[in-house]
């Protein structure tokens, strides 16, 4: 599913316009990433939870050259399913 996919089907949920369910996710994404931007971790019930994690700084090995490389620390955004959801998956 797209975006435009997931806009047309949350307005047909919720009997509301398209360019109004637009918004909504736009303002719901927005918000999202206001708590990633401050390392907040999000839940969504029956959904899961999304969290900022940090990956260390590791070496890396060109393997056609053999050259060693560092790659510096960064953040990485990671996703947890509710359990509920991972029932689904089996």
């Amino acid at each position: 599913m797209n975006n435009k996919e997931l806009i047309s089907a949350l307005a047909a949920a919720t009997g509301s316009k398209v360019g109004d369910a637009g918004r909504l996710l736009e303002t719901v994404t927005m918000l999202m990433g206001d708590h990633f931007a401050k390392d907040d971790s999000v839940q969504l019930a029956g959904l899961g939870t999304f969290e900022v994690r940090k990956k260390m700084e590791r070496v890396i090995v060109n393997p056609a050259t053999g050259q060693r490389m560092l790659v510096p620390p960064k953040l990485v955004l990671g996703f947890k399913p509710h359990l509920a959801l991972k029932e689904l998956g089996k």
